[in-house]
């Protein structure tokens, strides 16, 4: 039984110098070495913040140590920020590994997480030995950002902007989104990953057959890209009825990680579909 696992808000240096990012980091034994101790990165999507969804979920039956973040952390939110959403991710991994040492073991995105994780691994020199990757939701099809934003349309000409009214965490939020910021994330390579993914990382996409902001055929096309790697394995969970956020099948995207990631550790992960113990209708 895990009764030492502790939960510490980390508010890490941006390397601007003008603002932190905040994320939480669970661990197992904290008053053990964590001297080359692996680390799974729990990464969230648009609008999202370190306990929503699965993510909290998740962090406390990991069974290693994790950091999932964002939400209070500074600095201003763009909708077509991505680069500016990996040089976060590329602060977060260099301050875990001079502050603890540690190597980051698994990403966990989901939605825009996902594609930030992807991308880190695509391009940092720590993603090559990473092991494993869990793509939630996660979008391919980058133009088709523009599906959906006809709405846009009247604020654009009038303002020049869209006042987006989210809530975040229980709290009402504003966001502006500009043209430009649809036209940048549209531009977002997502296919960095049929060339530079590091070919010795096993994933499992998970996608609901609901989903009404990412496409499922995005999910296709992911198992695509990296089922036709070696000796990295790809693996598929369709969930019945799950729209984009999974809501209300949190337990279920969780158990289907750990079945996975243990799977995995056993070595007897192969590519195709992943059938977990909940249902068996896949």
């Amino acid at each position: 039984m895990m009764v030492d696992r502790t939960s510490t808000k980390l508010h890490i240096p941006h390397p601007s110098g003008s603002f932190t990012l905040v994320g939480v980091l669970e661990q197992l034994e904290p008053h053990q070495p964590t001297n080359g101790r692996n680390i799974a990165l729990i990464l969230h999507g648009t609008m999202g913040h370190k306990d929503y969804l699965f993510q909290k979920r998740l962090a406390l039956r990991l069974p290693c140590d994790s950091f999932r973040g964002n939400h209070e952390s500074g600095g201003q939110w763009r909708q077509g920020g991505f680069a500016d959403d990996v040089e976060d991710l590329v602060a977060v991994v260099a301050y875990l590994r001079s502050t603890y040492d540690y190597k980051v073991d698994m990403v966990v995105g989901h939605s825009r997480g996902s594609v930030v994780g992807m991308h880190w691994l695509c391009t940092a020199e720590e993603g090559k030995r990473v092991r494993a990757l869990v793509n939630v939701s996660g979008r391919y099809q980058m133009h088709r950002i523009y599906d959906g934003t006809e709405a846009y349309k009247e604020e654009f000409e009038t303002k020049g902007y869209y006042d987006w009214n989210v809530v975040v965490a229980r709290k009402a939020v504003v966001q502006k989104i500009y043209p430009h910021d649809l036209e940048e994330f549209s531009r977002w390579n997502s296919g960095i990953v049929w060339d530079n993914f590091p070919s010795s990382i096993d994933v499992l996409t998970i996608h609901g057959l609901a989903d009404r902001t990412v496409p499922v055929y995005d999910a296709i096309i992911y198992a695509r890209i990296f089922g036709a790697r070696t000796p990295g394995t790809h693996n598929l969970h369709l969930i019945e009825e799950a729209d984009h956020n999974l809501t209300g099948r949190q337990d279920e995207v969780v158990d289907c990680i750990l079945e996975w990631w243990e799977a995995k550790r056993s070595g007897s992960l192969t590519t195709g579909i992943f059938r977990t113990g909940l249902r068996g209708k896949l």
